[in-house]
């Protein structure tokens, strides 16, 4: 028995030590990465999934590097975010719940609830629509977030893991 919760020890730390999270890249088989989409011109949506290692925080950067790219590669130098979401989901886990019951003649009162989950991971995704266009970046301007591409790569790559930033 002492040497399968030693095993089972190894493995939960092993799992723990190799979940560092989505790498950037396009989405693989199972989703996790970047995708995007030309709805118009110059209009995408642009996303990316992270898996339960990956953060909200890094999610959305990677939404916005990959944003950023898109301009560059398309010919254009600043783009503006004009809708955004960070949708999460949670998978796994053991649901725990608790109840409590009474009763006496002919009364029977109950009460219960979900306490919640153990072990279980949140996924992100980052979904953004961009505008993109060429020249000066506008300034001054509320119809929403605006970003010079070059500044955004700059700015993100330079927070990415070593291996990741030589992509």
């Amino acid at each position: 028995m002492r040497r399968l919760i030693i095993a089972a020890s190894a493995l939960a730390l092993a799992a723990c030590a190799t979940a560092v999270g989505t790498e950037y890249a396009a989405a693989d088989r199972a989703g996790y990465g970047y995708a995007s989409t030309r709805i118009e011109g110059d209009r995408f949506r642009v996303s990316f999934a992270g898996d339960g290692a990956t953060p909200a925080s890094v999610v959305e950067d990677y939404a916005l590097l990959r944003a950023a790219e898109i301009a560059l590669e398309n010919g254009y130098d600043w783009f503006r975010v004009v809708g955004r979401s960070l949708d999460e989901r949670e998978k796994g886990g053991v649901g725990i719940g608790a109840g409590v019951g009474g009763g006496g003649r002919n009364v029977g009162v109950g009460v219960g609830g979900n306490i919640g989950k153990i072990g279980a991971r949140k996924f992100y995704t980052s979904n953004l629509e961009v505008l993109y266009g060429k020249g000066a970046k506008p300034e001054g301007d509320d119809r929403g977030e605006v970003y010079d591409a070059r500044s955004v790569i700059e700015t993100i790559r330079a927070r990415m893991p070593a291996a990741e930033s030589a992509q």
